[in-house]
């Protein structure tokens, strides 16, 4: 099984599901991609904390693109596919990177699990569904944590090194809001404050020749405060009319954005019971 992190994160907040599904007998591979985790680069300012210049420093992740994303996985892929079932699940922002693993190696992979992620089919990216009324109640909070101007940047930054209690508490309602602040920390303090802007704006549908052959599940979280409810419903809509013959296996946690973390056992007997 490969793991693919959504937005500002990295492998390493897969560490609870990645130890309950090897316990399982499953072959787990969370990667990180370009720009996140071990891989990541900090602005100056931001480890200075430099709040006024690390609202307009340019992001040292800014040329950081989709095939960038893509090409770690598809790398990731072909190591992992040979003599056993590929089961690939991507959260969130991860969700445009497996759209499109469905597009460039469909034949290597058994089955896409999205878990409240982004599934681009009608519109062409990410932040075409952000602009959607189904993504204002999250857009405007979260419009009220990001850092200076992404499109002079080159990213959307945030800054999880901030001494403000009520700035770490806006972020933790809308990415963690059933995990208490001392146990929000640890992940937040493990984010990478710069997501590059390039991919999010990119073309990343899937077609129906060639994604929409692969099967598929979506993990709903109900109470997520990033990407609603009503948001989710709708990708899994319109993915479904575009290949009635292969719709979603549609999955549903009571949880956050962040189940990873909240409800691990139950994220990971759903993974585990996967057709």
């Amino acid at each position: 099984m490969l793991l693919i992190h959504g937005a500002w994160h990295s492998s390493l907040h897969w560490n609870k599901v990645s130890g309950l599904l090897t316990g399982m007998g499953h072959h787990v591979v969370a990667i990180d991609l370009l720009g996140h985790g071990l891989n990541a680069k900090f602005p100056t300012s931001y480890l200075q904390q430099e709040l006024t210049v690390f609202a307009t420093e340019k992001s040292p992740l800014k040329a950081i693109t989709i095939t960038d994303y893509v090409n770690a996985a598809v790398e990731a892929v072909r190591a992992l596919a040979a003599d056993r079932k590929l089961i690939v699940v991507g959260h969130s922002m991860g969700g445009i990177v497996i759209t499109q693993l469905g597009e460039k190696v469909p034949d290597l992979i058994d089955r896409l699990v999205y878990l409240s992620a982004y599934c681009p089919t009608e519109l062409p990216s990410l932040l075409a569904y952000n602009d959607l009324p189904e993504a204002a109640p999250a857009q405007s909070r979260q419009s009220k944590t990001i850092v200076g101007n992404p499109a002079e940047i080159g990213a959307v930054r945030l800054n999880l090194r901030s001494t403000d209690l009520t700035y770490l508490e806006e972020l933790r309602q809308i990415f963690y809001n059933d995990v208490p602040m001392k146990g929000f920390l640890p992940y937040a303090h493990s984010l990478t404050p710069d997501l590059p802007l390039s991919p999010l704006a990119a073309d990343t549908r899937g077609s129906a020749a060639r994604w929409g052959g692969v099967p598929r599940t979506y993990i709903r979280c109900t109470e997520d405060n990033a990407i609603p409810l009503a948001l989710q419903d709708l990708m899994i809509r319109q993915a479904d009319d575009l290949t009635p013959g292969n719709k979603f296996d549609v999955q549903t946690l009571n949880s956050s954005h962040s189940p990873f973390a909240s409800q691990p056992e139950l994220l990971s007997d759903i993974l585990d019971r996967l057709p």
